[in-house]
């Protein structure tokens, strides 16, 4: 494993983190998109299938009962414990726009046609747009709160370092992951707009990041 990858996987757990320790505190997901978390669930559920039938390493079995753990406690949280917070009128984004392309392509474009590596490039695919209903959702409200923000910072990170990842085992391992690669760099793009926002707005000590309305 290189300094990318593991850096990746601690910016993508610490985004996590901080999304639930908001929740948890404020006693409300007020903001959060609860279609986006529950898009993330999927997508650890159905790339995870392989959990208990195989063994790579004991921090890949971690990382991927963590992983699993945390996005179904905020999909709970969100759904369950703090529902009444639960911002609904604005979390309004058509999943099914996703999730229908996303469950075609998997099936034409895929490593071995077998249920799952279907199911493993769905979730290859899924994760890169599953962060839409959220960007819509500060679109449509036209502002974000700083740790969410922050969240979304983290994650956008994870992607970009994963990036550096791929790059880095071409040079050193000629290691090629076509899908991986092309989704990720598709998912890094939807994050271009909002890093751009978060230097200029949020890390100058806005409490909340305002988007600009259209003329």
């Amino acid at each position: 494993m290189n300094i990318f990858r593991l850096a990746g996987d601690v910016s993508h757990l610490v985004a996590i983190i901080i999304l639930l320790l908001k929740i948890w505190r404020s006693k409300s997901c007020a903001g959060i998109s609860g279609k986006s978390q529950v898009l993330f669930a999927i997508v650890f559920t159905t790339r995870y299938l392989d959990l208990f039938t195989v063994y790579i390493s004991a921090y890949n079995t971690v990382m991927k009962v963590v992983f699993l753990a945390l996005s179904y406690a905020t999909v709970y949280l969100i759904y369950v414990r703090f529902r009444n917070m639960y911002d609904s009128e604005n979390d309004t984004f058509r999943v099914e726009f996703l999730l229908v392309p996303v469950i075609g392509l998997s099936f034409l474009e895929n490593y071995a046609f077998t249920p799952m590596e279907i199911m493993w490039t769905f979730s290859i695919f899924l994760e890169a747009v599953a962060i839409m209903p959220q960007l819509f959702m500060i679109t449509k409200t036209g502002e974000a709160e700083s740790i969410t923000t922050h969240y979304l910072f983290f994650l956008g990170l994870y992607r970009a370092l994963y990036i550096a990842n791929w790059v880095w085992r071409y040079h050193t391992e000629g290691f090629f992951d076509q899908i991986a690669v092309v989704s990720g760099v598709v998912q890094t793009i939807f994050y271009c707009d909002f890093f751009y926002l978060y230097v200029t707005k949020v890390l100058r000590g806005k409490g909340k990041m305002t988007l600009p309305m259209p003329v």
